[in-house]
Protein backbone atom coordinates (compact mmCIF):
# COMPACT_ATOMS: atom_id res chain seq x y z
CA UNK A 1 0.00 0.00 0.00
CA UNK A 2 1.55 3.49 -1.03
CA UNK A 3 1.21 6.20 1.25
CA UNK A 4 2.28 8.71 -1.07
CA UNK A 5 0.02 12.00 -1.65
CA UNK A 6 -2.10 11.31 -5.20
CA UNK A 7 0.04 13.55 -7.70
CA UNK A 8 -1.97 17.29 -8.55
CA UNK A 9 -1.49 19.11 -11.67
CA UNK A 10 -1.77 22.83 -12.52
CA UNK A 11 -3.06 24.32 -15.36
CA UNK A 12 -1.57 28.02 -15.01
CA UNK A 13 1.89 28.04 -15.69
CA UNK A 14 5.27 26.44 -16.52
CA UNK A 15 8.35 27.88 -18.05
CA UNK A 16 11.27 26.54 -20.04
CA UNK A 17 15.07 27.92 -20.71
CA UNK A 18 13.52 30.31 -23.17
CA UNK A 19 9.91 31.46 -22.17
CA UNK A 20 6.84 31.12 -19.48
CA UNK A 21 3.63 29.74 -20.17
CA UNK A 22 0.41 31.01 -18.89
CA UNK A 23 -2.47 28.55 -20.07
CA UNK A 24 -0.40 27.49 -22.64
CA UNK A 25 -0.06 30.91 -24.07
CA UNK A 26 3.57 32.39 -24.39
CA UNK A 27 3.94 35.45 -22.27
CA UNK A 28 6.57 37.05 -24.56
CA UNK A 29 4.86 35.99 -27.50
CA UNK A 30 1.39 36.09 -27.02
CA UNK A 31 0.64 37.91 -23.81
CA UNK A 32 3.13 40.85 -23.69
CA UNK A 33 1.91 44.10 -25.06
CA UNK A 34 -1.20 42.05 -26.59
CA UNK A 35 -3.56 41.42 -23.90
CA UNK A 36 -3.90 44.87 -21.64
CA UNK A 37 -3.78 44.27 -17.83
CA UNK A 38 -7.83 43.51 -17.39
CA UNK A 39 -7.93 40.69 -20.18
CA UNK A 40 -4.77 39.06 -18.63
CA UNK A 41 -5.85 39.07 -15.08
CA UNK A 42 -9.58 37.61 -16.44
CA UNK A 43 -7.42 35.03 -18.74
CA UNK A 44 -5.29 34.08 -15.37
CA UNK A 45 -7.82 33.22 -12.95
CA UNK A 46 -10.86 31.68 -15.67
CA UNK A 47 -8.72 30.40 -18.00
CA UNK A 48 -10.13 32.22 -21.47
CA UNK A 49 -9.71 35.33 -22.53
CA UNK A 50 -12.92 37.46 -22.02
CA UNK A 51 -14.67 38.80 -24.67
CA UNK A 52 -14.40 42.68 -25.67
CA UNK A 53 -17.44 43.58 -24.10
CA UNK A 54 -16.82 41.98 -21.00
CA UNK A 55 -13.40 43.16 -20.32
CA UNK A 56 -15.07 46.53 -20.51
CA UNK A 57 -17.56 45.64 -17.79
CA UNK A 58 -14.85 44.43 -15.46
CA UNK A 59 -12.43 46.93 -15.93
CA UNK A 60 -15.52 49.45 -14.81
CA UNK A 61 -15.66 46.94 -11.78
CA UNK A 62 -12.24 47.78 -11.03
CA UNK A 63 -12.18 51.46 -11.50
CA UNK A 64 -15.01 51.11 -9.66
CA UNK A 65 -13.65 49.67 -6.43
CA UNK A 66 -10.15 51.18 -6.74
CA UNK A 67 -10.71 53.91 -4.16
CA UNK A 68 -13.51 54.84 -1.30
CA UNK A 69 -11.55 57.37 0.55
CA UNK A 70 -10.31 57.11 4.25
CA UNK A 71 -12.27 53.75 4.68
CA UNK A 72 -10.25 51.45 7.02
CA UNK A 73 -8.58 49.89 4.57
CA UNK A 74 -6.24 52.91 3.47
CA UNK A 75 -6.46 54.14 7.23
CA UNK A 76 -4.37 50.77 8.14
CA UNK A 77 -2.21 51.67 4.79
CA UNK A 78 -1.35 54.67 6.26
CA UNK A 79 -0.89 53.56 9.72
CA UNK A 80 1.01 50.48 8.86
CA UNK A 81 3.46 52.25 6.18
CA UNK A 82 3.94 55.25 9.04
CA UNK A 83 5.50 52.76 11.51
CA UNK A 84 7.30 50.19 8.98
CA UNK A 85 8.28 52.67 6.06
CA UNK A 86 10.48 50.19 4.53
CA UNK A 87 8.13 47.66 3.26
CA UNK A 88 5.27 49.14 1.60
CA UNK A 89 4.41 45.41 1.07
CA UNK A 90 3.57 45.05 4.66
CA UNK A 91 1.18 48.30 4.43
CA UNK A 92 -1.08 46.91 1.47
CA UNK A 93 -1.76 43.56 2.82
CA UNK A 94 -2.75 45.08 6.21
CA UNK A 95 -5.44 47.52 4.15
CA UNK A 96 -6.35 44.31 2.45
CA UNK A 97 -6.97 42.18 5.33
CA UNK A 98 -10.32 44.28 5.84
CA UNK A 99 -11.72 43.86 2.44
CA UNK A 100 -14.01 41.58 3.92
CA UNK A 101 -18.11 41.55 4.44
CA UNK A 102 -18.60 45.01 5.84
CA UNK A 103 -16.31 46.57 3.51
CA UNK A 104 -15.28 46.24 -0.23
CA UNK A 105 -15.82 42.69 0.04
CA UNK A 106 -19.62 42.64 0.40
CA UNK A 107 -20.37 41.29 -3.72
CA UNK A 108 -19.64 37.84 -1.88
CA UNK A 109 -22.22 38.20 -0.32
CA UNK A 110 -24.86 39.58 -2.97
CA UNK A 111 -23.35 37.16 -5.25
CA UNK A 112 -24.66 34.44 -3.19
CA UNK A 113 -27.94 35.83 -2.93
CA UNK A 114 -28.37 36.50 -6.66
CA UNK A 115 -27.35 32.72 -7.19
CA UNK A 116 -29.99 31.64 -4.78
CA UNK A 117 -32.52 33.34 -6.77
CA UNK A 118 -31.14 32.38 -10.15
CA UNK A 119 -31.48 28.41 -8.36
CA UNK A 120 -35.24 29.00 -7.45
CA UNK A 121 -38.30 27.73 -9.82
CA UNK A 122 -39.48 31.73 -8.76
CA UNK A 123 -37.16 34.20 -8.57
CA UNK A 124 -39.53 36.87 -7.78
CA UNK A 125 -40.91 34.45 -4.87
CA UNK A 126 -37.54 33.51 -3.46
CA UNK A 127 -36.57 37.61 -3.47
CA UNK A 128 -39.27 38.17 -1.58
CA UNK A 129 -38.17 35.36 0.58
CA UNK A 130 -34.83 36.78 0.77
CA UNK A 131 -36.18 40.39 2.22
CA UNK A 132 -38.29 38.96 4.73
CA UNK A 133 -36.02 36.88 6.20
CA UNK A 134 -33.20 39.45 6.69
CA UNK A 135 -35.97 41.58 7.76
CA UNK A 136 -36.69 39.52 10.84
CA UNK A 137 -33.75 38.68 11.48
CA UNK A 138 -32.60 42.60 11.75
CA UNK A 139 -29.67 41.78 9.42
CA UNK A 140 -27.98 44.07 6.59
CA UNK A 141 -28.72 42.72 3.11
CA UNK A 142 -25.55 42.42 1.07
CA UNK A 143 -25.22 44.43 -1.34
CA UNK A 144 -28.07 47.32 -0.45
CA UNK A 145 -27.98 50.36 1.55
CA UNK A 146 -25.43 53.16 1.44
CA UNK A 147 -25.15 55.69 4.43
CA UNK A 148 -24.35 58.60 1.90
CA UNK A 149 -26.09 58.17 -1.43
CA UNK A 150 -29.53 58.32 -1.38
CA UNK A 151 -31.84 57.55 -2.52
CA UNK A 152 -29.43 55.84 -5.22
CA UNK A 153 -25.53 54.76 -5.69
CA UNK A 154 -24.45 56.73 -8.72
CA UNK A 155 -22.10 54.10 -8.97
CA UNK A 156 -24.46 51.14 -9.44
CA UNK A 157 -26.75 52.96 -12.19
CA UNK A 158 -23.49 53.79 -13.84
CA UNK A 159 -22.54 50.13 -13.56
CA UNK A 160 -25.56 48.71 -14.74
CA UNK A 161 -26.00 51.27 -17.71
CA UNK A 162 -21.93 49.77 -19.06
CA UNK A 163 -23.50 46.22 -18.77
CA UNK A 164 -26.20 46.86 -21.15
CA UNK A 165 -24.32 49.41 -23.09
CA UNK A 166 -22.24 46.21 -23.83
CA UNK A 167 -25.02 44.21 -24.42
CA UNK A 168 -23.59 41.81 -20.83
CA UNK A 169 -26.54 42.82 -18.86
CA UNK A 170 -28.39 39.65 -18.39
CA UNK A 171 -29.82 37.27 -15.80
CA UNK A 172 -27.26 38.03 -12.63
CA UNK A 173 -28.50 41.95 -13.14
CA UNK A 174 -32.09 41.05 -13.46
CA UNK A 175 -31.93 39.04 -10.15
CA UNK A 176 -30.37 41.46 -8.50
CA UNK A 177 -32.95 43.82 -9.55
CA UNK A 178 -35.90 41.70 -8.95
CA UNK A 179 -34.52 41.23 -4.96
CA UNK A 180 -34.29 45.50 -4.89
CA UNK A 181 -37.83 45.18 -5.90
CA UNK A 182 -38.71 42.77 -3.86
CA UNK A 183 -36.65 44.51 -0.87
CA UNK A 184 -38.31 47.90 -1.49
CA UNK A 185 -41.54 45.98 -1.07
CA UNK A 186 -41.22 44.21 2.58
CA UNK A 187 -39.02 46.97 3.67
CA UNK A 188 -41.62 49.85 2.59
CA UNK A 189 -39.19 52.10 1.49
CA UNK A 190 -36.64 52.24 -1.12
CA UNK A 191 -33.12 50.63 -0.32
CA UNK A 192 -30.66 51.55 -2.68
CA UNK A 193 -28.40 48.71 -4.61
CA UNK A 194 -25.26 49.57 -3.50
CA UNK A 195 -21.67 49.38 -5.12
CA UNK A 196 -20.89 46.23 -4.16
CA UNK A 197 -23.83 44.91 -5.13
CA UNK A 198 -23.75 45.96 -8.66
CA UNK A 199 -20.59 44.58 -9.44
CA UNK A 200 -21.39 41.21 -7.61
CA UNK A 201 -24.56 41.00 -10.70
CA UNK A 202 -21.97 42.80 -13.32
CA UNK A 203 -19.65 40.29 -12.50
CA UNK A 204 -21.73 37.09 -12.44
CA UNK A 205 -22.93 38.56 -16.17
CA UNK A 206 -19.14 38.38 -17.23
CA UNK A 207 -18.93 34.65 -15.95
CA UNK A 208 -17.08 35.13 -12.78
CA UNK A 209 -18.10 32.80 -9.85
CA UNK A 210 -19.00 33.99 -6.72
CA UNK A 211 -16.94 32.50 -4.41
CA UNK A 212 -14.01 34.35 -6.76
CA UNK A 213 -15.49 37.61 -6.83
CA UNK A 214 -13.90 38.99 -3.40
CA UNK A 215 -10.39 38.54 -5.09
CA UNK A 216 -11.47 41.17 -8.11
CA UNK A 217 -11.59 43.43 -5.37
CA UNK A 218 -8.50 42.60 -3.40
CA UNK A 219 -7.07 43.18 -7.22
CA UNK A 220 -8.29 46.65 -7.99
CA UNK A 221 -7.92 47.85 -3.95
CA UNK A 222 -4.13 47.02 -3.81
CA UNK A 223 -4.41 49.67 -6.22
CA UNK A 224 -5.60 52.09 -4.56
CA UNK A 225 -3.66 51.77 -1.77
CA UNK A 226 -0.55 52.41 -2.91
CA UNK A 227 -2.04 55.71 -3.94
CA UNK A 228 -2.58 56.14 -0.42
CA UNK A 229 0.99 55.31 0.50
CA UNK A 230 2.35 57.77 -2.23
CA UNK A 231 0.50 60.16 -0.74
CA UNK A 232 1.19 59.61 2.86
CA UNK A 233 4.81 60.08 1.91
CA UNK A 234 4.13 63.26 0.27
CA UNK A 235 1.48 65.02 2.76
CA UNK A 236 1.77 62.46 5.93
CA UNK A 237 -2.11 62.12 7.44
CA UNK A 238 -0.73 59.58 10.54
CA UNK A 239 -0.41 62.29 13.07
CA UNK A 240 -3.51 63.95 12.34
CA UNK A 241 -5.35 60.45 12.26
CA UNK A 242 -3.57 59.71 15.66
CA UNK A 243 -4.60 62.79 17.37
CA UNK A 244 -7.84 62.42 16.55
CA UNK A 245 -8.16 58.89 17.94
CA UNK A 246 -6.86 59.87 20.78
CA UNK A 247 -9.09 62.89 21.21
CA UNK A 248 -12.08 60.98 20.08
CA UNK A 249 -11.33 58.08 22.47
CA UNK A 250 -10.12 59.16 26.03
CA UNK A 251 -9.48 57.42 28.54
CA UNK A 252 -11.68 56.56 30.94
CA UNK A 253 -9.55 55.66 34.33
CA UNK A 254 -8.81 57.14 37.35
CA UNK A 255 -5.43 57.61 37.06
CA UNK A 256 -4.05 61.08 34.82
Amino acid sequence: MSFLPETQTTSISTHNNDDIFIRDKSLCNDLIGKLGFTEMLFFQILGRAPTAAECTVVDACLVTLMEHGLTPSALATRLVYSSATEAMQGAVAAGLLSVGSLFVGTMEGAAALIKRILSADDMDAEAVAIAREHKAAKKPIPGFGHHMHKPDDPRSIRLFEVAKEQGVSGKHIAAMKALSAAIDNVYGKHITINATGAIAAALGDCGVPAEIMRGFAIISRAAGLVGHIHEEQHKPAMRPIWDAAHAAVPYDGDAG
